[in-house]
């Protein structure tokens, strides 16, 4: 399974945002990696290009996406109805491993891939080891039978506090329903996808 294995920290600098969860080295240092420090936003002005990339990138690493998969995801976008930056948006966020990380299953979705492809997670009963696949409306995602008692998954959803409108958790069965695909101002993530529009428009 193809993912990014590079340094995070240095990501989440490069944006400015926690991309992959909470994080002390962009606590402490608010600017840019690179060895002139904060100086270099002062002299560097970005080309609208370089700004539109940057957001694709962002988005790109906030989903755990590569470029060949966010790509076909945009090309599904732009067939479907609707606001393509908004069709992009959603078809990232109707990805199971998304999802279980939606739920609480998992605190990161890095780590709601690795339960996915470890064959941890069942949609609709089934188990599923493919962390793109892509749910519809009425899909139940579950833990495994045999997965429940993992410590990994009980402390998650211990620490878990977040609902979402779209979601429906089921403490009991340890399942939750994807009810509805979810609207733009449903999805928290900061994220302009009108410059991925535009950057792949060109």
């Amino acid at each position: 399974m193809a993912r990014y294995r590079g340094p995070k920290s240095k990501i989440a600098r490069r944006f400015k945002e926690p991309i992959f969860g909470p994080d002390s080295a962009l606590e402490k240092k608010m600017y840019p990696p690179g060895q002139h420090g904060p100086n270099k936003m002062r002299r560097n002005k970005q080309s609208e290009y370089a700004i539109q990339l940057a957001e694709k990138q962002k988005a790109k690493y906030t989903y755990g996406i590569l470029e060949r998969q966010f790509s076909n995801l945009f090309k599904r976008a732009s067939a479907k109805a609707g606001i393509t930056g908004e069709v992009l948006l959603q078809l990232c966020e109707s990805r199971l491993d998304n999802t279980v990380f939606r739920l609480g299953i998992s605190p990161t979705r890095r780590g709601a891939r690795q339960l996915v492809g470890h064959r941890h997670i069942t949609v609709n009963g089934k188990v599923v080891n493919i962390p793109s696949y892509q749910l519809r409306v009425g899909d139940v995602v579950g833990v495994r039978e045999r997965s429940k008692s993992l410590e990994v998954i009980s402390s998650s959803l211990a620490g878990n506090s977040n609902k979402w409108d779209w979601l429906q958790w089921n403490a009991g069965a340890m399942s939750g329903e994807f009810m509805v695909v979810p609207e733009r101002e449903q999805i928290p993530e900061n994220i302009k996808e009108q410059l991925i529009v535009e950057l792949y428009s060109k």
